[in-house]
């Protein structure tokens, strides 16, 4: 057999073997349960009742604080947000643009989120922050938009 041959059927090979563990997206609520560093928006997502949505319809852009970002909320305010249902959904849709947003889509600008907030959005070269949250891992796809992490919670501002 020919050196050639040899290179081609490696090279099928590679190639179908790439091509069996290309996942197809899922839907943002299934893309932040299946990630660990965000098991805690998972909860929180699935208590406030916007697990469905984020599985359908769409496209959204979800902030995603990681687990870390949460530790970082005082104690008290988590309990409260527990407590309240409401408050626990509008700080959660503060998070959710109803719109697909890739890294480099954005610019410095304000976005409107699903809760009726704005978010203040800027870039700088490959640094992408959400109001004072810096973006950790950019454009998560999802069958229903796009999912970035960030270090940081955001709080709508009280209305």
């Amino acid at each position: 057999m020919s050196i050639h041959r040899l290179v081609l059927i490696a090279g099928a090979a590679l190639l179908a073997a790439g091509c069996a563990t290309t996942q197809t997206p899922v839907s943002v609520a299934d893309t932040i349960a299946h990630d660990p560093e965000l098991s805690t928006l998972n909860g929180l997502v699935q208590k406030a009742g916007l697990a469905d949505t984020l599985k359908s319809g769409g496209p959204y852009t979800v902030f995603a604080p990681t687990n870390e970002a949460f530790q970082a909320v005082p104690a008290k305010t988590l309990d409260e947000l527990g407590k309240d249902p409401a408050r626990l959904k509008a700080v959660l849709s503060y998070h959710v643009l109803p719109t697909r947003l890739t890294a480099d889509q954005v610019s410095t600008s304000n976005a409107k989120t699903t809760e009726g907030g704005n978010l203040a959005l800027a870039k700088a070269g490959a640094y992408l922050t959400v109001e004072d949250a810096m973006v950790q891992t950019a454009d998560i796809a999802a069958s229903n938009g796009v999912v970035h992490t960030i270090d940081r919670v955001l709080m709508p501002p009280r209305r």
